[in-house]
């Protein structure tokens, strides 16, 4: 990624982009030009050094949302069969990043992905979520209590992976959630 092409990246109104069981979502970009090359490289063409530039957005999207917060900070997790066919998880490395600028702390083992899903792009919402029905897994004891979560993931189209992982926080009574997504489709 140029400096031009960074320069291009219009940030959002820093605002809650929608609520899912009293969680706040934030949306740092739209899904479009710039940041959607830069996702696709990231993800699927192994341009690992881009994650520096999706943490990079996501630090000035949130610098002054979150002002004195500390976050356990929680990627959203891959299958393993998906982790290994890529060699890694582009949240991880966002949240690497991301965590460095911040110094929040990184927590990696409280959720699995414990379900091989399809792939959510081209799916409308009601599959989505039957898509992602049971996909993830809580690990209580990873839990760092009294340390806020804050959820971390590219896209948030329907709401509906973070939605699932929510519901299922929700479910082992861990309420204080955010999430936090680099990009959303247009408004």
């Amino acid at each position: 990624m140029c400096s031009k092409c960074f320069e291009k990246i219009n940030l959002l109104e820093p605002k809650v982009n929608r609520v899912i069981n009293n969680s706040n979502i934030y949306a740092c970009t739209i899904y479009e030009q710039e940041i959607q090359k830069l996702i696709r490289g990231l993800k699927y063409h192994r341009q690992k050094d881009l994650a520096h530039y999706a943490a990079k957005i996501m630090f000035e999207y949130c610098k002054d949302i979150f002002d004195d917060a500390k976050f356990q900070v929680v990627p959203v997790p891959i299958s393993e069969k998906r982790k290994k066919k890529r060699g890694y998880n582009h949240m991880e490395l966002v949240t690497d990043e991301f965590c460095i600028m911040t110094g929040y702390t990184k927590n990696t083992e409280l959720i699995k992905r414990i379900k091989d899903t399809k792939p959510q792009y081209g799916l409308k919402r009601t599959k989505r979520m039957l898509n992602l029905k049971d996909a993830f897994f809580i690990e209580k004891s990873k839990y760092i209590e009294n340390t806020p979560i804050l959820l971390l993931d590219d896209i948030c189209t329907t709401g509906s992976t973070f939605e699932s992982i929510i519901f299922e926080l929700n479910k082992n009574n861990i309420y204080n959630i955010t999430c936090l997504a680099l990009s959303t489709v247009g408004e």
